[in-house]
């Protein structure tokens, strides 16, 4: 084929594959999926590409030198996932928009803000720091999320003071997740500035509804400092959150990966939630919603201590699903979410299994590792490491799907999987897989709620 040709490949063994230049054209129609859901037509599409370019005559060669494009082969010797596109933004944050405006919609109110250190502005300063200097507003107290006001915490936090400013910082991953109404009483407005990862069970997200419910109880404004989703406000992947299974670590019926900024989703829980409260968006200027943290001219800032990079943030809504379970995610290791082990795992067999499931953009390779701390702290761990080869490509909770699916085919008597029952957040879903069913006839069943979330996400986009 030329370099021009371009196809697709459809679930149910279904192909189509047209190249310009040559004029050529192969379509394949069947059904692997019929009767037993376990059918494989890859080596039938090769068989078939290979019977489509015996057909060819020697001479099609010429032809595509005569056309100007380039030969075959110019893709297959790209990287899967290079640079090549990438934007190089400047995007300011809802805090750099707040400050370019002198603070305009907060004076004269005494406020309260909900932030941690990935509260900074694109210059590298603190938005408590920022607000304190503004003559216009009265910062009158901090509160702080999981992982505390540093966001080293592994375990819950006490309310303290803050070093620079003298200021009380309020704890809300204590005796309390909600703002509480003698911390809320000399309040005007509370100002959420938290760094998001957007993926369904983190805790950030509760912290925001839990506050949206305490400021509409008592009648607060309510002001989010929009941020980027590190893994793009796009993808919209994995099953949807039962309601029934509603947690700290699940706010809202929503998917794994939810395509939206950290003010969308306020929006949406304000309103689908009938909470109520008076919300203000300080929506980002120059975001685009495809971009990737990366391409957002933002410093990268650990959004809690174990997640460390970009790459570890675009594996979390998948490895994370097994967490809850009995296996090892990488915690206490210097690559938590790229690894997954347990004693009780053979590496090798693991990582054979995985492969040969064809994973789109990652690719695992059998390691052995000792976590310092966590699960199985200071024991040898058998697993894989998980490479992330092609992140545009990856569907990360399909993936978690297809490592619970693995755990369980492989060591039935060992992986405790219902303990997965609130990060995969369906009991469908697992029930399937303790069925044995095939993990892509699972990731069929999760489309029709996914495309219900959104039609629904739709109403709340802001870019």
């Amino acid at each position: 084929m030329s370099a021009e040709a371009f196809g697709h490949t459809g679930f149910t063994g279904t192909s189509l594959w047209i190249d310009p230049v040559r004029g050529v054209y192969a379509v394949l129609l069947t059904n692997r999926v019929h009767p037993g859901g376990q059918g494989d037509v890859v080596s039938l599409r090769s068989q078939i590409a290979s019977c489509v370019a015996a057909a060819l005559s020697p001479g099609d060669a010429a032809q595509i030198l005569s056309s100007g494009r380039s030969l075959t082969g110019h893709h297959e010797l790209q990287k899967s996932f290079t640079g090549q596109g990438l934007r190089n933004g400047r995007v300011q944050t809802g805090i750099d928009v707040l400050s370019a405006n002198q603070f305009a919609p907060l004076a004269k109110k005494r406020v309260g803000l909900i932030t941690n250190h990935s509260g900074l502005d694109s210059k590298g300063r603190r938005t408590i720091d920022l607000f304190c200097k503004s003559p216009k507003v009265r910062l009158v107290s901090i509160f702080a999320p999981e992982h505390g006001p540093a966001g080293l915490a592994d375990a819950k936090i006490p309310s303290s003071a803050d070093p620079a400013t003298g200021l009380p910082i309020h704890s809300l991953y204590g005796e309390s997740k909600r703002p509480t109404e003698k911390a809320l009483a000399d309040l005007d407005a509370l100002v959420f500035d938290i760094q998001d990862v957007g993926a369904r069970f983190y805790t950030y997200l509760t912290t925001l509804g839990y506050a949206l419910e305490s400021a509409a109880e008592k009648g607060k404004d309510f002001y989010v400092l929009d941020r980027p989703n590190p893994i793009t406000g796009l993808s919209v992947q994995g099953p949807v959150l039962d309601a029934r299974l509603r947690s700290f670590a699940g706010y809202f019926p929503m998917p794994v990966r939810y395509g939206m900024t950290i003010g969308e989703a306020a929006r949406m829980f304000n309103a689908e939630n009938k909470i109520g409260a008076n919300l203000h968006v300080v929506k980002m200027q120059g975001y685009q919603r495809a971009d990737w943290f990366d391409e957002t001219g933002l410093m990268w800032v650990n959004p809690s201590p174990n997640l460390r990079t970009l790459a570890q943030a675009t594996l979390y809504p998948g490895v994370a699903m097994v967490e809850g379970a009995n296996v090892s995610v990488g915690r206490g290791t210097g690559t938590p979410f790229e690894l997954i082990g347990a004693p009780w795992i053979d590496s090798r067999d693991l990582a054979a299994y995985l492969n040969k499931r064809r994973v789109q953009g990652v690719r695992f390779v059998p390691v052995q590792f000792s976590p310092a701390g966590h699960q199985y702290e200071n024991q040898t761990c058998q697993g894989v490491q998980v490479v992330l080869l092609d992140r545009q490509a990856l569907d990360s909770p399909a993936m978690g799907v297809e490592i619970a699916g693995a755990l369980f085919q492989l060591y039935p008597k060992y992986f405790q999987i219902d303990k997965t029952i609130h990060s995969i957040g369906s009991p469908e879903v697992l029930k399937a897989l303790k069925e044995g069913k095939d993990p892509q006839w699972v990731f069929l069943r999760w489309q029709t709620p996914l495309q219900e979330f959104i039609e629904l996400r739709s109403k709340y986009l802001l870019y």
